[in-house]
């Protein structure tokens, strides 16, 4: 595939999201602008029993009708059949599947915004379905980019990492279980830290928000701060051997939503993904612990 021909579609206008990207894709003068495709086409979608979703998909397409050119299609699998790489891009993590399983005869490399299932038995499904159809999938939070934590991971100057304290707002949306809505930009910050190995989880809930703690199978250690009342920043102190590191994840010069487009453009063309479904798959089970850990105040091992 040629970079500058890439045909791209989006499913599930109901996420700012939607406007985001096609904004980087297609505006040139943007100053987030990502070179190497082009938003195309679109299925609006919509969750009618999540307000939240549904309530939002007629001002976005809107805005992609009118300032972008983007046509619209009755159904993911139009879309699928006249693009190069698709976007599942609903914000409700219960339709993804779904969608996945209408899109992926098409062999077409797609990113599947977060989250990428609200069970880990969905997960699964769908790496398992991607495996067999030899499709590339990749999915996670745009924050896994954001320039300053990327900065910060690499700086290795002052040694090994021993653990994370991250935080950032959290809201529940009945729809989307405990930390499976804005709970897994932390999650997923965290894991990128660490990387994989989260054996057990302790979480603490209450109308003040959420502190959940985590251990690792190499005894580290890590926190997840989650703020119902207050600021709505994003940022992580990471500490390693010689001293702590402050990152603010929503700081930077170029935006995470480019970060994460960036890295997109970089893989998917190539039938690549930048992170494996291992990885992925412990950030669904590791939220699924957290969860229940929520509702009980127990420790929770993460399966």
């Amino acid at each position: 595939m040629a970079q500058a021909a890439l045909r791209i579609g989006l499913v599930g206008l109901d996420t700012s999201h939607s406007v985001a990207f096609t904004k980087c894709f297609n505006k040139m003068d943007d100053p987030d602008h990502v070179g190497g495709g082009h938003v195309t086409a679109a299925f609006p979608g919509g969750s009618p029993d999540f307000e939240l979703s549904i309530s939002r998909v007629p001002g976005y397409r809107k805005t992609l009708e009118e300032d972008f050119g983007v046509q619209m299609l009755d159904s993911p699998a139009a879309v699928a059949g006249v693009v190069d790489i698709l976007i599942l891009g609903s914000c409700d993590g219960r339709v993804h599947r779904k969608q996945f399983e209408e899109t992926v005869g098409f062999h077409r490399p797609t990113f599947i915004d977060k989250p990428l299932a609200v069970t880990s038995t969905d997960a699964q499904a769908i790496f398992d379905l991607a495996a067999r159809e030899n499709t590339p999938v990749m999915s996670c939070s745009a924050l896994r980019y954001a320039e300053n934590l990327t900065k910060a991971i690499a700086d290795t100057t002052n040694g090994a990492i021993l653990g994370v304290d991250v935080f950032g707002p959290i809201a529940d949306q009945a729809t989307q279980p405990g930390f499976f809505w804005y709970g897994i930009h932390c999650v997923e910050v965290m894991q990128h830290v660490m990387g994989n190995g989260c054996k057990q989880v302790r979480s603490i809930h209450n109308e003040q928000g959420d502190l959940a703690s985590f251990v690792y199978s190499d005894g580290r250690l890590a926190s997840i701060h989650g703020i119902h009342k207050g600021h709505s920043k994003f940022g992580a102190v990471i500490h390693r051997e010689k001293g702590p590191q402050y990152v603010d994840i929503t700081g930077g010069k170029r935006s995470y939503y480019a970060c994460l487009l960036d890295k997109l453009i970089a893989t998917l063309p190539l039938r690549k993904t930048d992170i494996q479904p291992a990885e992925t798959m412990e950030i669904i089970k590791t939220i699924e612990a957290v969860n229940k850990s929520r509702e009980t105040g127990q420790q929770v091992s993460v399966s």
